[in-house]
């Protein structure tokens, strides 16, 4: 059952911080790397990536996730999410990573424009929130 996210857990994605995101490997071990992030209105977050990276193959054969993200100006408040990528979709990717990329650079254009590696969302579930503050 997804869980919502709190007021202060919202306002970490949606403010200029970075998150990590682990994925699981064909072996088993965990493979992490630093993201940007965004959130929807339904507390769902998401992650843009492009095809090709070991991220999407690893969310394509086991969809569960860890997020672990923190406030950039007080690295005392955090949030660490277990959750589950419940849609990986191309639609709205090359708009998104643009959205992200103003939100992080300040540069409203940054698409990655090679055709044998389109961006990708994945759209991710918390299953369980913890918070520090």
């Amino acid at each position: 059952m997804p869980q919502k996210l709190s007021p202060s857990v919202r306002a970490l994605f949606e403010g200029k911080n970075f998150a990590h995101v682990a994925t699981v490997m064909k072996d088993g071990s965990p493979q992490v790397t630093a993201v940007w992030i965004d959130i929807d209105d339904q507390d769902r977050i998401l992650v843009n990536t492009a095809e090709g990276r070991t991220k999407p193959h690893n969310v394509r054969r086991d969809p569960r996730v860890a997020v672990s993200i923190f406030d950039q100006a007080d690295p005392y408040h955090a949030a660490f999410i277990r959750g589950r990528v419940v849609e990986v979709t191309r639609e709205g990717a090359e708009e998104h990573i643009d959205k992200l990329s103003d939100k992080y650079l300040g540069i409203p254009v940054y698409r990655d424009h090679h055709p044998d590696r389109p961006r990708v969302i994945f759209v991710i579930e918390a299953e369980h929130v913890r918070e520090m503050s």
